[in-house]
C-alpha cells in the first residue's frame, strides 16, 4: 500500500525518541498559525488541524473557546503526546489517525490549516490525494492555511526530502491540482527558530475556496 513520506512507523519513532519541546518544528505557542486561524475562524465552526503532530495550536483555539476542533495525524504517538497533553479536555477534540494522502473525510470544516505537511508530498500522485482530501474536507468558501518551507528554507527535515515553495509557487501547485478552486487571501515569509537555535524560513499562505 501507497503512504506518505516516511509512514507511521517514521513518524511514531519521530515522536517517540525525543520530548516534544525537542523536536525542531516545536512553537511554545504557535502565534502565527494562531493569528490567521483567529483572523477566519468564528466561534462553533468546525476546524481541522491537518498533521497537527503534537502541535499546541489545539490546545490555545480549546482555551480560547473555538470548537469543534479536529486533529489529524499519521503518527499515533504524535497524537498520544497532545492527548496526554490536554487531559481531560481531550475529549473536546476529535482525533484523526490516517494519511492525509489517503482519508477520506466524513464532514465539512470552515477552517484547515497545515503547517509543514504539504512539503514533504514529494510525488505528484501524494499531493494529488492531499488536494482531494482538501476538496471534499473544505465547505464552499472555507479557508486554507497551508505553511511550507519557503523557497529558501531546508531541503530536507526529520531525515526526509521536502518540496520548498514561494508562496507564488505554492498557489500555483494547489491551482494545478484544484484549477479555478481557490484564490490567494494572504501570504507572508516567516522565520522559524528551532528549540536549538536554527533559522528555517517557512511561508503561510491563506487560501479561499471559491463557490464555482
Amino acid at each position: 500500500m501507497h503512504t506518505m513520506a516516511g509512514g507511521q512507523e517514521h513518524w511514531d519513532g519521530v515522536y517517540g525518541a525525543r520530548s516534544e519541546d525537542e523536536l525542531t518544528w516545536f512553537e511554545a505557542t504557535p502565534a502565527l498559525s494562531l493569528e490567521l486561524v483567529r483572523a477566519h475562524l468564528r466561534p462553533r465552526e468546525p476546524f481541522i488541524d491537518i498533521g497537527s503532530g503534537a502541535s499546541r495550536l489545539v490546545d490555545a483555539l480549546l482555551d480560547e473557546g473555538f470548537g469543534p476542533l479536529a486533529v489529524l495525524d499519521l503518527s499515533a504517538a504524535a497524537l498520544a503526546v497532545s492527548r496526554q497533553r490536554l487531559g481531560p479536555k481531550a475529549d473536546d477534540v476529535s482525533w484523526i489517525e490516517a494519511d492525509i494522502t489517503t482519508w477520506t473525510p466524513d464532514r465539512d470544516y470552515a477552517v484547515w490549516h497545515d503547517r509543514a505537511v504539504f512539503h514533504f508530498l514529494t510525488t505528484a500522485e501524494d499531493r494529488a490525494g492531499y488536494a482531494r482530501a482538501l476538496s471534499v474536507a473544505l465547505r464552499p468558501g472555507g479557508i486554507a492555511i497551508i505553511a511550507t518551507f519557503a523557497d529558501d528554507g531546508p531541503e530536507m527535515c526529520s531525515g526526509l526530502p521536502v518540496v520548498r515553495y514561494a508562496p507564488e509557487a505554492l498557489a500555483q501547485e494547489l491551482d494545478r491540482l484544484l484549477p479555478g478552486r481557490f484564490e490567494t487571501l494572504d501570504a507572508r515569509r516567516h522565520m522559524h527558530i528551532t528549540p536549538k537555535g536554527n533559522r528555517q524560513s517557512f511561508q503561510y499562505s491563506v487560501f479561499r475556496k471559491t463557490d464555482r
